[in-house]
C-alpha cells in the first residue's frame, strides 16, 4: 500500500491529498528516509510523521483495505511516539491560551464602530467648544 494512502486510512490525515502534500514537503519519513507519496510500505516499517510541530512515530502492523474507523486504528499501527513529544503538545496548547486571549488583538467590526463613534463624539465637543470662544 502507498504511504499516503496508509496515513489517510489510519486517520493521520483528513484527506489523501493532504497526506500526499505532506510527503512532498518532506514531513514523512519511512525508516529514516525521506520518501515520495508513492512509496510502498510493509509491516514493521517505521514511519515518522511531522504534524502540528510534533514528530509522531509509528510502526506499521498491517495494511487496511480502506479507510477504517477510529476505534480500529490500533490494529494497523503501533504508536511509539515519545511521551515528551505529547507533553510538548500540551504545553503548546497552554502557551497559546496564555499569550492571546480570545477577543483581544484586532478589533471586531463592533469594536471599530464603537471607536469611530467615540472619535465623532469627541470631535463634536471640540468643535462646539471652539465656536463658543
Amino acid at each position: 500500500m502507498r504511504v499516503d494512502k496508509y496515513l489517510w486510512c489510519i486517520r493521520y490525515f483528513k484527506t489523501r491529498s493532504i497526506a500526499t502534500k505532506a510527503c512532498k514537503e518532506g514531513k514523512i519519513r519511512v525508516n529514516g528516509d525521506l520518501i515520495k507519496p508513492s512509496r510502498e510500505i510493509y509491516p514493521m516499517d517505521k514511519i515518522s510523521v511531522r504534524k502540528n510541530q510534533i514528530n509522531y512515530e509509528l510502526v506499521v502492523l498491517d495494511t487496511p483495505d480502506s479507510r477504517i474507523g477510529a476505534k480500529l486504528v490500533d490494529i494497523y499501527r503501533k504508536d511509539i511516539t515519545p511521551t515528551e513529544a505529547l507533553q510538548k503538545l500540551d504545553l503548546l496548547k497552554y502557551s497559546k491560551d496564555y499569550y492571546r486571549k480570545k477577543g483581544t488583538g484586532r478589533p471586531t467590526k463592533k469594536d471599530r464602530r464603537d471607536i469611530d463613534d467615540w472619535f465623532i463624539d469627541t470631535d463634536d465637543h471640540q468643535s462646539s467648544d471652539s465656536e463658543e470662544e
